[in-house]
């Protein structure tokens, strides 16, 4: 019988990049464009800082997550490696290394011999792998999934303080783009929470704390730099 359930471990990949990602674009290409607005920039000057914020984010966060989620699955593929090696050379070693493990998790020796022997007649490197590795299919590691969902939802991030300050008057960008930032993480945080199965309102508090404490931080440095210029 095929497993038709559908669990919220199978999302944990794309999830984390992408949570990450949208929530590094609002915070830090908000932060940027309210860090040069409270300098008395132009508006001109502030859209270009959110422009290129947003794609040097975008790019930084598509690199960052490749080459991360690509070391873990370089180690990922070391261990099937060296464990596909080690079921060729001592087998027998590797079946009772798997009976132990069924029987730390509860079943009677006789009972976890027999499910060692079927599981590895089934498919000896794939049980080997979940049940003594923790790599499974669900939870292996993806870098251009993980990339791209990075890269892809920092820019849709960023680009909802930068539409703000082009639909805003000039002097009001600071406070649209603050009030409206904390808005959408949020709705981010209530959204992702709902999606991992945790807390919706620990989590928008969570993401609205670090993100009006970046903007108040970038606000007092850009207004202590134009006050000196």
């Amino acid at each position: 019988m095929r497993h038709l359930e559908n669990h919220r471990t199978q999302r944990i990949g794309w999830l984390r990049a992408a949570v990450m990602g949208a929530n590094d674009g609002i915070v830090s290409t908000a932060s940027l464009m309210v860090g040069v607005a409270a300098a008395q920039s132009t508006r001109s000057s502030i859209l270009v800082a959110g422009v290129a914020g947003l794609v040097a984010g975008a790019m930084s966060m598509a690199a960052g997550e490749y080459v991360s989620v690509s070391s873990q699955s370089d180690t990922e593929q070391a261990d099937l490696t060296k464990e596909r090696q080690e079921l060729l050379t001592d087998p027998v070693h590797e079946l009772a290394e798997l009976t132990a493990i069924y029987v730390d998790r509860g079943l009677d020796e006789d009972l976890a011999g027999q499910v060692a022997i079927q599981l590895t007649n089934h498919n000896a490197l794939e049980a080997h792998a979940r049940d003594e590795l923790g790599i499974s299919e669900m939870t292996t590691a993806r870098p251009v999934q993980a990339a791209l969902a990075s890269a892809g939802t920092f820019a849709v991030g960023a680009a909802m303080p930068l539409l703000i300050s082009v639909l805003v008057p000039l002097k009001a960008i600071i406070p649209a783009i603050s009030l409206t930032s904390l808005v959408f993480l949020a709705l981010l945080g209530g959204v992702s929470a709902h999606a991992g199965g945790a807390d919706r309102g620990k989590a928008a508090i969570r993401v609205c704390f670090w993100g009006a404490l970046a903007m108040a931080l970038t606000a007092g440095v850009g207004a202590l730099f134009g006050v000196a210029a």
